[in-house]
């Protein structure tokens, strides 16, 4: 009976995973299924317990990092995603201290700041687009990245 109960739950799983494309459960189905191996090879309802457990976080703990990285990977940037690492110029003065501040990339205007207050970076300077905040590029001047290498 237990063996049923186990092959009952992995299938849950595996329905749960499909419902859901987010790699949450699938590793739960493969416990499940070794605790079910467990029952059938005689082990007592602690040792498939204790299988589905182990397997289970194996499974979560190995497999996960590779099989997101993967499925990332297939994940094209779009939008302002897109923008992080370009280069922009700008349009107007960026100082954090007085709140101006604007960059054109990609033939649009954006509003942009800098990581750090103290930084000012004059109308007409080329910029890397380091993060997005918002509706704000998070700016860093290029000279000063050319001046450190």
């Amino acid at each position: 009976m237990e063996i049923l109960c186990w092959l009952l739950l992995a299938a849950v799983f595996i329905i749960l995973e499909i419902a859901s494309l987010g790699l949450t459960s699938i590793w739960f189905a493969g416990g499940a299924f070794v605790a079910a191996i467990a029952g059938a090879l005689g082990g007592g309802i602690a040792i498939q317990v204790i299988c589905f457990v182990v397997v289970s976080v194996v499974l979560l703990i190995f497999t996960r990092p590779v099989a997101a990285r993967y499925l990332d990977a297939n994940i094209e940037k779009t939008n302002s995603e897109a923008l992080i690492g370009q280069f922009a110029v700008v349009l107007q003065e960026i100082n954090n201290l007085e709140s101006t501040g604007q960059a054109k990339v990609n033939g649009m205007e954006w509003t942009a700041r800098t990581r750090e207050n103290a930084v000012v970076i004059p109308a007409g300077e080329s910029v890397k687009i380091v993060e997005i905040q918002g509706v704000k590029l998070i700016v860093e001047p290029v000279r000063a990245k050319k001046e450190e290498e």
